[in-house]
């Protein structure tokens, strides 16, 4: 049986996404067989991340400056201007270099199973934002899951008074996928978001 201070550091970690209690017990364990190189810097770090991570107050993103780096940056389009669910989508987006606009963070999907609203979601700051006048075409990225799609249809709604494009990603085939092994629900889509080449 381990101590009661080992325990609690497994039943942090398996908390974190991916990690279960075996998981938890084995990252526990590397981590104490390295506490010098790995375990103390590691808790220095989470401390003065802690310390230093705000929310941007524009677009939600999280970084140690509020406006965030990105909302900072000069450089942006802000005609663009793309809406995803979480933290983690923006990122995934940043990491392509293909999108030079601005982004809103909703901060979850609309589901009244798990009691989540509108006014759970940071729509209205969405609206108020849609209503800037370089704002030009508001990109909605969310997920391509039941919840993403009503979350989508329910922005789409609210933007109709506003003067913006409305669009949505692309969904369909994968780069490198093979037909044969897609669901139906994505041949679906990609078959009706065809274009010319």
């Amino acid at each position: 049986m381990a101590a009661r201070e080992i325990e609690h550091l497994i039943e942090l970690l398996a908390k974190l996404p991916g990690l279960g209690p075996r998981s938890a017990r084995r990252a526990a364990l590397h981590l104490i067989r390295k506490r010098s190189r790995l375990m103390a810097p590691l808790a220095a770090a989470m401390t003065r991340a802690a310390e230093a991570i705000t929310t941007c107050t524009t677009c939600g993103n999280v970084d140690t400056s509020d406006p965030c780096a990105v909302c900072a940056d000069p450089e942006r389009d802000d005609s663009l201007l793309c809406v995803v669910e979480e933290v983690a989508d923006l990122w995934a987006l940043e990491r392509t270099g293909s999108f030079r606009g601005r982004y809103h963070v909703l901060g979850g999907t609309l589901s009244a199973l798990d009691g989540v609203g509108p006014e759970d979601l940071r729509i209205n700051g969405l609206v108020a934002r849609a209503g800037a006048p370089a704002v030009q075409e508001i990109i909605l990225a969310t997920n391509a899951t039941v919840a993403g799609q009503t979350t989508a249809h329910y922005i789409t709604e609210r933007l109709q008074h506003c003067r913006v494009q409305v669009s949505r990603l692309a969904h369909g085939v994968p780069v490198g996928g093979e037909l044969d092994y897609l669901d139906d629900g994505t041949l679906t889509a990609a078959l009706r978001a065809r274009r010319p080449t």
